[in-house]
């Protein structure tokens, strides 16, 4: 597989070029161990595990998706293809799932209800890379499998989204971009797309795991309602506020959240960080002296903060302090209102100033 441009190949790409050596299987073309696929972007060279042709008119091809410099949890997957020549069924080309191929249950995403998770994207890559092969009077049935595909679907955000039994065939470009953080976005967006489309109120928006178990621990909700930001908390208030959301609720441990106090609204920790300033900011303004400033200064986590602020007992104030700057931030710049409640890995309430859940 050529590397030159890019770091690696989408889910898409990798089912498109399994489609292509099993129709020229098919058509006769021996030992295929190489196709060229037409992506959005750029002509790519995908190579091809293996490819068998089953009968005159049937083939199926695997290949896997090769490593590259990112955490995707699809790297080194197989994803398989058969094609089967029918009679003339309306189309050139149909495209379906098969095993470890998830199917979309609720509305919201780009799918509809029912239907396997190929994104129209790939389904477009499919349908323009075979439908010139395709012999006339006939149409290519493309069953696109992904055997460890409901293993991996549960590392995934599927679940969430209500994508059940597999992973998704994903890809915009047909390039899998290193550390892509577009593509994360993207993922983390349909969760607000799914809420809208479910009639959803009351939305409570967590930083990820941890948040949505502490929620789910504390709060009258359920997981639909429950909104996952990643790191990037400005970009999903943001796109909550074009969809119409102006209010919800923002919870989670306040060692994450109190960055946003400071208009830190990407919170990965290589970042920004600012935890102790924003902290040492509150409690200088609700009175701390220069010897409890000093202690916090010198501490390594948020916890530890509490416990200092705890032992003068402003622990409360400071972080009711700290809820209603993170309020202020976010009507400033997305103008939106938040109930913003802050907690301790227990899932104990730190702040007393939220209007829900009290």
């Amino acid at each position: 597989m050529t590397s030159e441009g890019y770091s690696g190949v989408t889910t898409g790409t990798v089912a498109t070029a399994c489609s292509l050596a099993a129709i020229d299987a098919i058509l006769d073309s021996p030992d295929i161990v190489c196709v060229n696929v037409e992506t959005p972007k750029k002509s790519l060279d995908i190579l091809i595990d293996e490819c068998h042709k089953l009968s005159d008119n049937s083939a199926c091809a695997v290949a896997h998706k090769n490593p590259y410099n990112d955490p995707d949890v699809t790297v080194n997957l197989a994803i398989v293809a058969h094609v089967e020549l029918i009679d003339f069924d309306g189309e050139k080309v149909i495209i379906t799932g098969g095993e470890g191929v998830g199917i979309i249950t609720k509305p919201g995403l780009q799918i509809p209800v029912g239907d396997y998770a190929i994104n129209p994207v790939p389904r477009k890559m499919i349908k323009k890379n075979l439908e010139d092969k395709v012999p006339n009077g006939k149409s290519a049935k493309v069953t696109i499998s992904i055997p460890k595909g409901r293993e991996i679907a549960k590392k995934t955000m599927n679940p969430k989204l209500g994508i059940i039994d597999g992973i998704s065939v994903l890809g915009t470009t047909g390039i899998a971009r290193s550390m892509s953080s577009e593509a994360y976005k993207n993922s983390i967006v349909t969760q607000i797309d799914v809420a809208i489309a479910s009639n959803l109120d009351d939305l409570v928006f967590v930083p990820g795991n941890i948040g949505e178990k502490l929620a789910l621990k504390r709060l009258d909700v359920t997981k639909e309602q429950i909104i996952q930001t990643g790191n990037y908390v400005g970009f999903m208030f943001e796109e909550a506020k074009k969809r119409g959301i102006d209010k919800f609720t923002f919870f989670g441990h306040i060692g994450k959240l109190i960055k946003v106090a400071g208009g830190i609204f990407n919170t990965k920790h290589a970042v920004a960080d600012g935890r102790r300033e924003i902290m040492i900011t509150h409690a200088g303004i609700c009175g701390a002296e220069k010897e409890t400033l000093l202690k916090l200064y010198d501490s390594a986590t948020t916890d530890d903060m509490m416990d200092i602020l705890n032992e003068i007992n402003l622990q409360r104030e400071v972080v009711n302090s700290i809820a209603t700057a993170i309020k202020q931030r976010c009507m400033q710049r997305f103008e939106l209102d938040l109930d913003v409640i802050l907690v301790d890995m227990e899932g104990n309430y730190l702040n007393d100033n939220m209007e829900r859940f009290l």
